[in-house]
This record gives C-alpha cells, structure tokens and sequence, in this order.
C-alpha cells in the first residue's frame, strides 16, 4: 500500500510537471523500474497516465476557454502516424545513447527560449495557414515518432515547435500539446499492449495521480500566462539535461547532503 501511495505521489508530481512544461516522465519511469518493472513495460505502462493525465488537462484546458481545434486535431493525426513507427521501435527500446542526444535536444530548446529575440508585433500573429500549415504537420510526424518511441521529453519538443514554427503562445502551446500526446499515446499504447509490455495494475494507480497533477496545472497556467511557464520549462529542462547526460548526479548529491546530517 505504501508504494502504491508513492506511486500517486509521484504521478501527482509529474502530471503538473507535464503540463507546465515536460519531463515529468523522469520521475514516473524510474519509479516504475523501481517497483520491479523492466524498462520496455514501465515505458509501456507510463503511457496509461499520460493518456489519462492528458484527458483531464485538456477539460481543464478548455473550462478556460484555450483551446485550438482543428489545427491541433491535423497536428495530431500527423503524430499519430509517426508514433506507430516509434512505438514499434520502443517496444525494444536501449536507450544509453539516445539519452545523451535527447540531453543536447533539451539544452538547444532552453536556449531557443533564453535567447530568441523579442517578438514584434508580425510575430505575435498565429501562423496557422500555408507553408506553416504543412511545415507544423511534418515537425509533428517526427513529434510522434519520437513520441512513440519514448515518452520523456516530447513535450519541451513540441513547446518548441508550437513556439517557432507557428508562433503560438507558452499557455495555447500547452493546451496543443496535451491533446497531441493524448491521441499519439493511444496508439502507441496498442503496440505496446500487443506486445505484452503494459502493467496495467500499476498504469491505473499511477494515472490516479497524473490526472490530479494535470488538472490543477492547466486551470492554474491559463490563470498565470506566459511567464511563469517559460521559467518553468528553463529549469526543467535543464533538470531533465543534467539526468539525461549524468544519470548518477542526483543521487550523488543527494547522498552527499544526507552525509551532512
């Protein structure tokens, strides 16, 4: 009982984290791999809190009024195409070097929001239409396929993305990018349920948690805007690079700080 408690605890956690900005499955997964799972099933079975976390964010989402149909629905279908491919990949996922590059993805997206030049008032207007119309679909396909193949990150990828590419604001690009993730996480969910890598036991209890998390952070974003998600998202995603590239950093330190006491 007390590790199903902590399981919730910690999808609390990474369901507002998720929606603010990404990476909270960072936490989910080495707790799953924790409670005895091998790292292909809790990559699987992580997939059941994010569909269900997702579900609630995007009613939160739009009990604020943000929302961007049908743009998002394009946006998805593009990704769901790509997650059936990544998804069949992740099903034998070793992930040693792929960690390293996704760490020098997540440092390239920090930068992009630290130093992008201040956007004038042309660059406020949504790019929806045209060739940025079909340049979104397209980073989306590979949205997906990354998505499909791992879980972790997926979501600073698609805040960058949304951010350049169509000049959405932080708070619509969150609203965007849960409902993506929900649609590509179905399908990828089906490979890996065929495939016999879901634990559905510990996905359900986990979601429990993920929902919660999901449904204050949307409805509390709306209310704080842009600002608070950008320093958000910097300090995750430089959390999720430093783990990404030294997977024993944090334990170390903690070890160190526990030494003091």
């Amino acid at each position: 009982m007390l590790d199903y408690i902590l399981l919730v605890l910690i999808g609390f956690i990474a369901g507002a984290i998720n929606i603010l900005a990404g990476g909270g499955s960072l936490l989910t997964l080495p707790m799953l791999i924790f409670m005895g799972l091998p790292p292909t099933v809790a990559n699987g079975t992580n997939r059941i809190a994010i569909i269900v976390q997702n579900i609630f964010a995007v009613k939160g989402f739009q009990s604020k009024g943000v929302s961007s149909f049908p743009f998002s629905i394009y946006l998805a279908g593009s990704a769901a195409a790509g997650a059936v491919i990544g998804a069949l990949a992740g099903v034998n996922i070793k992930g040693e070097i792929f960690n390293k590059i996704l760490g020098v993805i997540m440092v390239l997206v920090v930068g992009y929001m630290v130093f992008a030049r201040k956007k004038s008032a042309k660059d406020l207007l949504e790019r929806i239409t045209g060739k940025h119309f079909w340049w979104g679909v397209i980073a989306f396909f590979f949205v997906g396929l990354y998505g499909g193949f791992i879980q972790a990150g997926v979501g600073f990828i698609m805040l960058l993305f949304l951010s350049s590419i169509n000049h959405f604001t932080l708070v619509k690009s969150n609203a965007i990018k849960v409902f993506v993730a929900l649609v590509f996480n179905c399908i990828a969910i089906l490979i890996f349920a065929y495939h016999d890598q879901v634990f559905w036991k510990y996905g359900f209890i986990l979601s429990l948690g993920n929902a919660s998390g999901a449904w204050l952070a949307s409805r509390w974003s709306v209310n704080k805007g842009d600002g608070i998600i950008k320093k958000f998202l910097i300090v995750m995603v430089l959390v999720m690079a430093i783990k990404l590239w030294f997977p024993d950093f944090y334990s170390i330190l903690a070890t160190q700080f526990l030494e003091l006491f």
